[in-house]
């Protein structure tokens, strides 16, 4: 390739808190594939003072300044670099990359796939011991015993019946045995020295030998979906296949350098056990629970979410996740380290949006509907400081299908914002107190109540519905979202596709939105969370939108979570406010009068909500469903919950094979397919009308 010449230059180079940033003269040798540096261009001809492998590597410019990169080796050695300017960083991080690329699949091409093979550490013996001192060309596979397996020749494979089955599951347990004790043979390795746990090659086979497992139980549950199909014709109704079990699950390779223990199933907690029963498809009960709030308490849970910062101990837990993945591929069946997880799911997540319920019902109370628009888009803006919990780079749990989430919350009518006349509904006052006694009406109350529900409606794709309403003043929300994540290098970027309706009934409007994108950034240094795209705000019967952007920082300086907006009346096309800030921070509106308001969303009053307690939730609510999860990565235990969330994923794998198997269709519990959306079962527009209607016929 043209591209492929040795370049070299200096460049700074970051050593630690004490020395800083030191001028070093770097060569990029493209023949050997290595990035090395020496102290200055004079001392080129001695022997450099590092060097860095570039074979599958990762080659990636900071967000903190355009004049930044990193080299994050295969072996978890990183040079933090800096450029003269821009230009210069896009130079060397350009050529890095190409020859990054160029001997990383130079390793694929000159070893050839694996056979089928069992595996037993060669002795080490002592640091001076043949075994140990490995020449430059001695390949790490060297270091293992192989002996082949072959069937004996001339002789046909019979169809396998079940009792057949159960010996390849027999041997398939052996296999994953001798690979786990591959994984801690190569995990207990020290890190230094001329064979290390982390050698170039050895990691490669850590990663091959769990692709061929991965493999080996798919076509073994293949295997069992085919005899379970000829078979399903003669069984009586409800009979269950004995040898017809969940995959073999494989050792946890997220566990950074600890053997692994997988106890048996009598062994295993209670806990643990009971997420693992799967239960039949024909035994959940489908029909949606009404939830009184009056069950609900105030929320005492309070799981604040400390920093991941710098993830040095569990970098190379991250780039073997990264040597699986490739740009641009979707994240959804990817199972990613439990270190990074939020002590909540995602379906709680989005009731935290609704954390300002203030801001919510003082959306109706609006006199006019450019004054509606405006505090809905102060409301959309406000949502995501407590939705998101900050810029924390950590993610909630995955809903399981068929997961529900309920809470409510109670506001003083004293503390929402009113205007003159606002408080009046349109409704008569005998309509009124129809309305109250049909809908649980709260009138007499010195409060307003929001209901939230949210439910995961479907697995692949992962969807989510939620809903919200205040029966009070005729107002609800209704929405649901489609989790697409992608990997984008180094960040990881989830889309949320979907739509949003609110719905103001004493005033007949109907607002659209959407939602921002998410990105996690800097995944192989200290992670942070940014939103970033456009989201359009539209009432069709008004005539008012709004258009909100959310900034991702630029390269080249810039502030972080920026976020500007305006408001508009499309027929005259006025702007008639405009918003500008930091959606976790900040955030100042001006209007169309001049004046300007500014809102600090870190000192903006959070309403607790209030939740069932957990003996009182059923099995698939969120908190009961998670609570073993919550309850170790609250401990620190980050092992045991990573058990128990295998067993719910395992369980949920179990019931969807169990309904593809018997055809069977999933129900959903609160909401309904409605072309492409969802939308809840019992909304308060339809719950209205009925009213409407009655109070008409009976006049």
């Amino acid at each position: 390739s043209d591209h492929m010449e040795n370049i070299y230059g200096y460049l700074m180079k970051y050593t630690n808190l004490v020395t800083g940033w030191q001028y070093r003269f770097f060569v990029l040798n493209n023949d050997a594939g290595l990035l090395e540096y020496f102290v200055n261009e004079q001392s080129r001809h001695l022997k450099p003072r590092g060097t860095l492998q570039l074979a599958g590597a990762v080659i990636s410019p900071s967000d903190e300044d355009s004049h930044t990169f990193t080299v994050n080796a295969a072996s978890g050695e990183q040079y933090k670099l800096r450029a003269i300017d821009a230009k210069e960083r896009q130079h060397w991080v350009s050529r890095l990359q190409i020859c990054t690329q160029h001997h990383t699949e130079a390793i694929g091409k000159n070893n050839p796939p694996l056979k089928s093979r069992s595996f037993s550490l060669a002795s080490q013996g002592s640091a001076n011991s043949p075994g140990v001192q490995r020449r430059p060309s001695q390949n790490a596979v060297s270091f293992f015993n192989v002996g082949h397996h072959r069937l004996p020749t001339g002789k046909r494979v019979p169809i396998m019946q079940p009792d057949h089955l159960v010996d390849v599951r027999e041997m398939m347990s052996q296999a994953e045995g001798q690979q786990r004790d591959l994984i801690r043979s190569i995990e207990c390795l020290p890190v230094s020295g001329h064979l290390t746990s982390l050698d170039q090659d050895l990691l490669m086979l850590k990663a091959t030998s769990m692709a061929t497992m991965n493999c080996l139980n798919d076509c073994f549950h293949i295997l069992q979906l085919q005899h379970a199909s000829q078979q399903k014709g003669s069984l009586p109704a409800g009979t269950t296949i004995s040898w017809l079990e969940p995959k073999i699950s494989l050792a946890n390779h997220f566990k950074n350098g600890a053997a692994q223990n997988f106890p048996a199933e009598i062994n295993k907690p209670a806990s643990v056990r009971e997420e693992q029963s799967a239960a039949e498809p024909c035994q959940l009960t489908r029909e949606p629970e009404e939830i009184n709030p009056d069950e609900e308490l105030e929320d005492i849970c309070d799981d604040k979410e400390d920093d991941l910062g710098a993830v040095e101990e569990q970098r190379s837990v991250i780039l073997h996740l990264l040597s699986q993945l490739k740009l641009g591929m979707d994240l959804t069946r990817v199972v990613l380290p439990t270190f990074i997880l939020e002590k909540r799911s995602l379906l709680e997540m989005y009731a935290d949006f609704m954390s300002h319920p203030d801001l919510f019902i003082a959306i109706t109370n609006g006199t006019t509907p450019e004054e509606r628009m405006i505090r809905f888009v102060e409301y959309y803006l406000t949502s995501f400081h407590e939705g998101r919990k900050g810029a924390i780079a950590k993610k909630p749990y995955n809903p399981i299908i068929g997961e529900t989430f309920h809470c409510s919350w109670r506001m003083p009518k004293s503390d929402v914002a009113t205007d003159a006349g606002s408080n009046f509904s349109a409704h008569s006052p005998s309509e009124q107190v129809t309305l109250s006694k049909d809908l649980e009406g709260q009138t007499d109350m010195d409060y307003y109540t929001v209901k939230f529900v949210a439910e995961q409606v479907s697995h692949h794709p992962p969807v989510s519905g939620f809903y919200a309403e205040c029966v009070e003043r005729k107002m609800c929300v209704n929405a649901h979202v489609w989790t697409k994540s992608k990997f984008l290098g180094m960040s990881i970027g989830v889309t949320m596709v979907g739509e949003g309706l609110l719905s103001l009934l004493e005033h007949g409007e109907e607002y659209t939105f959407s939602l921002p994108c998410a990105y996690a950034r800097s995944i192989l240094t200290v992670p942070w969370v940014e939103l970033g795209g456009k989201v359009n705000i539209n009432c069709a019967k008004t005539g008012y939108s709004a258009s909100v952007n959310f900034h991702t920082k630029p390269f080249y300086g810039g502030k972080l979570h920026r976020v500007t907006g305006e408001v508009k009346q499309n027929a005259t096309n006025t702007v008639v406010c405009r918003v500008q800030g930091e959606w976790n921070s900040v955030l100042e509106f001006t209007y169309s009068n001049g004046e300007t308001k500014c809102v600090d969303l870190t000192k903006l009053s959070v309403t607790r909500k209030r939740v069932r307690p957990l003996e009182k939730q059923g099995p698939f609510e969120s908190r009961r469903l998670w609570q073993h999860v919550t309850e170790s990565l609250r401990d620190g235990d980050i092992d045991k919950a990573t058990e128990h969330k295998r067993a719910l994923e395992e369980r949920q794998r179990n019931e969807e094979r169990l309904r593809a198997e018997t055809e069977t269709p999933w129900c959903t519990k609160y909401f309904l397919k409605e072309g492409d959306g969802w939308i809840y079962h019992k909304p308060l527009w339809k719950t209205v009308s009925a009213v409407q209607t009655q109070q008409t016929d009976t006049n």
